[in-house]
């Protein structure tokens, strides 16, 4: 069957991934898995003029119940272009450090209704800035090898230095060994900043630069906001 053809997308362009593993596991074999897929993860400039969709990814979870969402936007205009929404039983516990065994299975699942394949994903929660280097923005870029960003509204691992109080102000995060993993961005004049780490084919300065891009007027970017709002329960 042919697929029309649209300026910015194809809808024949769907999703793929990986099925690196099983979820199943325990929170101690979580652990060493998480440790062992961080050797694999990819972490370069990002050519922004390629970008041409984005996707946001958030989690809503109530009760035993995970409600995953994703909105695709067009890049730069930052228009709703698709949405699609997955919800299951919630199986993994609640664990810092490993959202990704709680999270990961219901956006995977959710990922596979879409209709657009978008050329980079913003999650709702860490990429590198994370105690073993592997939020849920590298997990799940493992998975997709696409590139993908963390953008979280908290401090998960690291220190660093209030940024400025200016929008665009930024400093490192910076892990026990003082090696960057991701940045403190603030987005709006006098507000709370972001947290903004690398997933999977990104690397810092570009994920600032790009996250920066997507929030014109309010404090969260553009596809955290509408994959949040999607997600509500």
């Amino acid at each position: 069957m042919q697929c029309a053809s649209i300026d910015y997308f194809d809808v024949c362009n769907r999703m793929h991934y990986k099925d690196l593993h099983r979820w199943d596991l325990s929170a101690k074999d979580a652990v060493k898995l998480q440790i062992k897929l961080q050797k694999h993860i990819k972490l370069q400039k990002l050519n922004i003029e390629n970008i041409k969709t984005i996707a946001g990814v958030d989690v809503s979870v109530k009760n035993d119940t995970s409600q995953a969402a994703i909105v695709i936007l067009s890049y730069p205009d930052l228009d709703i272009i698709e949405t699609v929404k997955h919800n299951t039983k919630t199986v993994f516990p609640y664990v810092p450090g490993l959202l990704s065994f709680r999270e990961g299975p219901v956006i995977l699942k959710c990922i596979e209704k879409l209709k657009i394949s978008p050329d980079l994903l913003v999650f709702d929660g860490q990429g590198l800035a994370h105690p073993r280097k592997m939020g849920l923005a590298c997990h799940i870029g493992l998975f997709l090898e696409k590139p993908c960003i963390g953008s979280a509204k908290s401090h998960l691992f690291g220190q660093y230095q209030e940024p400025g109080p200016s929008k665009g102000d930024h400093s490192l995060i910076l892990d026990n060994e003082d090696e960057a993993i991701g940045a403190v961005l603030r987005t709006r004049d006098n507000v709370k900043p972001i947290y903004v780490s690398p997933g999977y084919m990104v690397d810092i300065p570009s994920s600032v630069e790009f996250i920066l891009s997507c929030t014109p007027k309010y404090k969260l970017p553009e596809p955290i906001r509408a994959a949040h709002n999607a997600a509500s329960l």
